[in-house]
């Protein structure tokens, strides 16, 4: 079985050093980007099990993005993240399909209980 890999997008480099040590600790393989224009030029993003982005992001938003998923077909769980409370933006997001809404700081439990649903949900 392939170890579940998680794509994390922020622009802020302390976050993405942050959640990605999260994930490598609990045995996940991680990459990072620091903008959606770069997730979608990537060639490693055939593999990604979940998408942990940021809200927003210069040039495409993690909104958009996620747009742009869902109508490529393609399947990634999605797990948002922000630092500014966004209600409209979180029950757009959920009401997309995303996975989980979560405000910086967001608490780690929170985070892996989300993350683990997501590799469960794409290995069955």
């Amino acid at each position: 079985m392939e170890v579940p890999r998680i794509a994390v997008i922020d622009d802020d480099e302390s976050v993405r050093e942050s959640v990605v040590s999260l994930i490598e600790s609990v045995g996940y393989d991680a990459i990072f980007f620091d903008s959606a224009e770069d997730f979608l030029n990537s060639p490693n993003t055939d593999r990604v099990n979940c998408l942990i982005v940021d809200v927003r992001l210069p040039g495409i938003s993690g909104l958009q993005l996620y747009s742009r998923i869902k109508a490529s077909a393609r399947r990634i769980r999605t797990i948002f993240i922000t630092a500014r409370i966004d209600e409209s933006a979180c029950a757009w997001a959920m009401e997309a399909g995303a996975l989980a809404f979560l405000y910086k700081p967001f608490q780690v439990k929170a985070l892996l209980c989300a993350l683990r649903i997501a590799v469960a949900e794409t290995q069955t």
